[in-house]
């Protein structure tokens, strides 16, 4: 399969615009075509024109989560692709906020749309292709919130994330798990696929060096390879990058082929 990143916090180079954002285009060996997560704007969509991607042709889109930087781009790619249908969880469309109280969700105006897909705990879109929340899964490594939170019923309370799903991928030789920010645990995430590669923001960039130090040491003895990006942190990444070799971070305008 080959992976187009269209938007992430960084660019390869000046030829393709940046934001905090997350954005991935995904060609499979049979020819099926994914857009998962659309970043925070159209910014996805013009830098899909300078690398000649026809976004109208997307078989089917993916929201990881419901959080602006994930899915404000939605409107957009409801516009230009007027048959792909767009696979999201209910609770995407919850009311988000982050730590300094800033609302960080969705536009709740597109729940409504007919062409979104409102997915369970599991969802086998395809052979080889599965959408999974794990909210049923046992967590067996510690996460933090980091501030962010939702309302219900006029009260804040820490998101547990129930509005997260990763994307499977299995093609007989590879597991390969594409997260949009991990808030989950990357470390359990991990646990529940097993996966060969991991590609995707693991949310390290709000964490103690403490912290982060736990989470190298569990990865570093994995055979697991990783292409990480977005709300990792570029200084993270590059601390990661000292303690361990199967890492890599990936850029708008950037291309791999797993």
């Amino acid at each position: 399969m080959k992976i187009t990143v269209l938007a992430e916090n960084t660019a390869l180079n000046n030829s393709f615009g940046c934001e905090h954002g997350l954005s991935f285009y995904i060609e499979l060996n049979n020819n099926t075509k994914i857009l998962f997560d659309m970043g925070q704007s159209d910014l996805f969509i013009k830098n899909a024109l300078k690398l000649v991607i026809d976004l109208s042709k997307v078989d089917f889109a993916i929201v990881s989560h419901g959080h602006y930087d994930h899915g404000g781009g939605l409107n957009c790619f409801l516009k230009i692709n007027p048959t792909a249908n767009v696979y999201i969880r209910k609770e995407a469309f919850g009311e988000f906020y982050n730590a300094s109280g800033k609302y960080i969700g969705l536009d709740k105006s597109l729940s409504d749309c007919n062409r979104l897909i409102f997915c369970k705990d599991e969802l086998e879109i395809a052979k080889g292709i599965k959408l999974c929340s794990q909210n049923n899964a046992v967590r067996l490594h510690k996460t933090e919130t980091c501030g962010l939170s939702v309302r219900s019923a006029q009260t804040l309370t820490d998101d547990t994330f129930e509005h997260e799903q990763y994307l499977f991928l299995e093609d007989g030789k590879k597991r390969v798990v594409i997260s949009g920010c991990s808030h989950k645990g990357i470390l359990n995430i991990i646990d529940w696929f097993k996966p060969d590669v991991v590609v995707g923001g693991f949310h390290f960039s709000k964490l103690t060096s403490n912290e982060l130090d736990k989470n190298i040491e569990k990865l570093k003895e994995l055979k697991t390879v990783f292409y990480t990006c977005h709300c990792t942190g570029v200084e993270q990444y590059r601390y990661i990058k000292t303690k361990m070799e199967n890492v890599k971070y990936i850029s708008a305008g950037e291309s791999f082929t797993i």
